[in-house]
C-alpha cells in the first residue's frame, strides 16, 4: 500500500466515527420516523401503513392540533422579538468600560447556564400566588396577589416574561459583535459631526444584522421546539392556553403511545421550522449588511 493509499486509509478511519454516529443517530431515526408517520403504530404492536390518514386526521380531526399551533406561534412571535431587543440593549449597555463590567456581564450571562429544570422550578416558586416572592412583594406595596400560572390570560404571558431570563446567552453573541466594530468608524462618523443617535443608527445597527440575523434564526428555532416550560409548570393548562407543540407530540407519542401520529407532527414541525429559515434567509439580503460588502 503506497502513502497515498494509507493516508486516504487513515482519513476514512477518523471520520468513521462520526459518520456512524450520524448515520446512527441522526439519519436512521429521522428516517424511520418519515416511514412512521405513514403507519399506525401503537407501539406495542407491528406498524400498520394507513398512508396519509395521520396527516389528514391531524390537519381536519384533531381540535388540539391548531390549539397548540397558535400557542406556539403567539410565543414565538412574541418572545423572539422581546428576547432579540432585550439582548442587545442589555449587550449595549455592557458594552460600557467601567470598573467592574466583567462582573455584570457573568451575572447576566450565569441564568442562560442554569440547568432548564431547575431554573423553571425557580420560577414556579417565585410566581408562585400562595408563597411566591413576586406576590410576596406585590401585597407589600399594596396590590393584590396575581395569579400568573392559573388563569387563561395570564399563563402565556407569564411564560413569555419568563422567556427573558435567557437573554444572556444572546447578550454574549451581541457583546461580541460590538466589541469586533472598528473604532475607526465611529471615530470618522465623530469626524463628520455625527451625534451618539446617527452613529448608532448609521453604523451600530447596520453593522450589527449579522449577529441580528443569526440570533432571530436560533430564536425561532428554539421558540417552535418550547415544551419544558409547560411540562414543568402547566401541563398545557388552564383550559390549553400554554398547551406548546411539543407538548402535544410528547403526550401522543409517550402518553397515547401514538407513534405514527407523533411522527405526523415531528416532520410537519421540521417542515414548517425549515420554511421559516428559509424565509428568513431569503429576507436577509434586504436587511443583513456584511463589512466591505458592496450593493
Amino acid at each position: 500500500m503506497n502513502s497515498r493509499m494509507r493516508n486516504t486509509v487513515q482519513g476514512y478511519l477518523f471520520i468513521s466515527p462520526v459518520v456512524l454516529g450520524l448515520l446512527i443517530f441522526t439519519i436512521g431515526p429521522m428516517l424511520t420516523s418519515f416511514y412512521m408517520s405513514f403507519t399506525k403504530f401503537p407501539l406495542l404492536r407491528a406498524p400498520e401503513w394507513i398512508g396519509l390518514r395521520n396527516y389528514v386526521v391531524m390537519f381536519t380531526s384533531d381540535k388540539n392540533f391548531w390549539q397548540a399551533c397558535k400557542v406556539t406561534l403567539i410565543y414565538a412571535g412574541t418572545s423572539v422579538p422581546l428576547g432579540l431587543v432585550g439582548a442587545f440593549v442589555l449587550a449595549i449597555l455592557l458594552n460600557q468600560r467601567v470598573k467592574g463590567i466583567a462582573f455584570f456581564r457573568t451575572s447576566f450571562y450565569m441564568p442562560a447556564i442554569v440547568p432548564a429544570i431547575a431554573s423553571l422550578i425557580l420560577w414556579g416558586w417565585l410566581m408562585n400566588r400562595d408563597y411566591g416572592l413576586i406576590n410576596a412583594i406585590l401585597v407589600r406595596l399594596g396590590f393584590s396577589k396575581f395569579s400568573f400560572f392559573a388563569e387563561p390570560e395570564t399563563a402565556l404571558a407569564s411564560m413569555v416574561m419568563m422567556s427573558l431570563w435567557g437573554v444572556g446567552a444572546g447578550m454574549i453573541i451581541y457583546l461580541a459583535g460590538l466589541q469586533g466594530i472598528p473604532e475607526s468608524l465611529y471615530e470618522a462618523g465623530k469626524l463628520d459631526g455625527a451625534n451618539e443617535l446617527q452613529l448608532f443608527r448609521s453604523i451600530t445597527v447596520p453593522m450589527m444584522t449579522p449577529t441580528i440575523f443569526f440570533n432571530l434564526v436560533m430564536g425561532l428555532i428554539a421558540a417552535s421546539q418550547t415544551f419544558m416550560n409547560a411540562f414543568v409548570l402547566t401541563s398545557g393548562g388552564p383550559l390549553k392556553s400554554t398547551y406548546f407543540y411539543n407538548l402535544m407530540l410528547y403526550e401522543r407519542a409517550f402518553n397515547w403511545t401514538q407513534m405514527g401520529m407523533a411522527s405526523a407532527m415531528a416532520w410537519f414541525l421540521l417542515f414548517v421550522v425549515l420554511v421559516l429559515t428559509l424565509l428568513v434567509f431569503r429576507s436577509s439580503a434586504l436587511w443583513v449588511f456584511y463589512e466591505a460588502e458592496v450593493k
